[in-house]
């Protein structure tokens, strides 16, 4: 690989460590926001689930497909940080939605997955793609682990509002960075797909194993969601000091750093259905597991390090699909469709813990659902076809 994608990469890897470690230690805010506004829970999952939404619109890759992800990213970055900001400085729900539901969503959409792997996607040889992609989304894991320590520590010493005032300088500093991508250029074209964006929307449309990997991806993001949100809260409520929360962030982000390069690496060498039906089911297991056991520090820490292991591992493979089926011409949209699949499930993940939490005084039924969701995508994963469809625009025969 050149030294163009090298840049390409390490761009990309450092955005996404960012922005998805952030993302998903938004649950470390949870309680010291939820007692300042003086509200329950599902106001502040309400917020996070429309987050999720706005994140999973694909609009930013359909940007970044016809432009480039450099302007993109640039300009996503300072919208993360002007809407953090605005969200430190709420004192009341409303603004709370414009900071952290409206603004960072739209900002998490053009400096998340989509537009990264989009972008490294068509600089990356086919054949080391999805090692890259683990590479890539590993560093999204580590995230967890680097933004949970540095939130929970701001918080327990400054206070949640000079925390999140002091990720915002972060992401517009980060913002600069993006400026340091390539230009996008002809190079940088699938020249196999002669489609019009819109054509090749169609296509992936009708094609089954892209259905499948839209409803499959649904369940990732249910899982992700409730968990990165919820589970602080879950283990504080079991009588477990803050310090397991955070720990338990970083741990699912420090062991997916080796889940994601693992199974990164193994995509390109066994069929990525057979490994996300592994993923899922693994998931489903674990779960039972942790709610049969009695719930201790140690109990806590080995379910985070083991969901961690499976977390994001998803990630590089799903998309890797998506290449592989469609190629790289329209990556970031294709992949932005399977994503928005993924953000409605995180939607109800997040939202649905702080609703069922305020109505029964309990996550039981949100882990049952989570369960039953694992079994059900490890079997939609396995019909999936991952040959390649011909996305010329001269009729398809057969």
């Amino acid at each position: 690989m050149q030294r163009r994608g090298w840049i390409v990469v390490a761009v990309a890897a450092v955005m996404v460590l960012a922005s998805s470690g952030t993302s998903r230690s938004f649950g470390l805010f949870l309680p010291p926001v939820t007692e300042t506004l003086g509200t329950g829970r599902e106001v502040f999952s309400l917020a996070i689930a429309v987050q999720s939404i706005i994140f999973g619109l694909p609009l930013a890759g359909m940007v970044a497909d016809r432009l480039g992800p450099r302007w993109v990213i640039f300009g996503s970055s300072l919208m993360f940080g002007g809407g953090l900001y605005l969200t430190s400085q709420s004192t009341t729900v409303g603004g709370l939605y414009a900071g952290m539901a409206g603004l960072v969503g739209f900002a998490l959409s053009g400096t998340g997955f989509v537009v990264a792997l989009g972008a490294v996607g068509r600089t990356v040889p086919e054949h080391r793609r999805s090692a890259v992609f683990g590479f890539v989304t590993a560093a999204g894991s580590a995230g967890i682990f680097v933004m949970a320590t540095l939130s929970q520590g701001w918080i327990d010493r400054y206070g949640w509002r000079t925390a999140m005032a002091l990720l915002a300088v972060i992401f517009v500093l980060l913002a600069f960075v993006g400026l340091s991508l390539p230009v996008a250029g002809k190079k940088d074209l699938d020249e196999t797909v002669t489609l019009s964006m819109t054509q090749a929307i169609t296509r992936a449309r009708k094609s089954r194993s892209y259905v499948l990997l839209v409803s499959g991806f649904f369940v990732c993001g249910f899982h992700v969601s409730f968990i990165a949100n919820h589970l602080p809260a879950f283990l504080q409520d079991g009588g477990l000091d803050t310090w397991v929360s955070a720990t338990a962030l970083g741990l699912i982000g420090v062991f997916n750093i080796g889940g994601s390069l693992l199974f990164g690496s193994l995509g390109d060498r066994i069929r990525k259905r057979t490994l996300l039906a592994i993923l899922y089911s693994t998931r489903a297991l674990l779960m039972v597991v942790f709610l049969l056991v009695p719930l201790t520090t140690a109990s806590a820490l080995v379910f985070s390090a083991i969901m961690g292991f499976v977390w994001l591992a998803t990630v590089p493979l799903t998309s890797g699909i998506v290449a592989a089926i469609f190629g790289t011409r329209y990556l970031s949209t294709l992949y932005g469709i399977v994503f928005l699949g993924h953000q409605i499930g995180a939607f109800l993940g997040v939202w649905m813990g702080g609703h069922i939490f305020d109505a029964t005084g309990s996550y039981d039924a949100v882990w049952a659902i989570s369960i039953g969701l694992g079994v059900a995508s490890a079997l939609i994963h396995l019909p999936i076809s991952e040959r390649p469809l011909a996305m010329s625009a001269k009729p398809v025969v057969g």
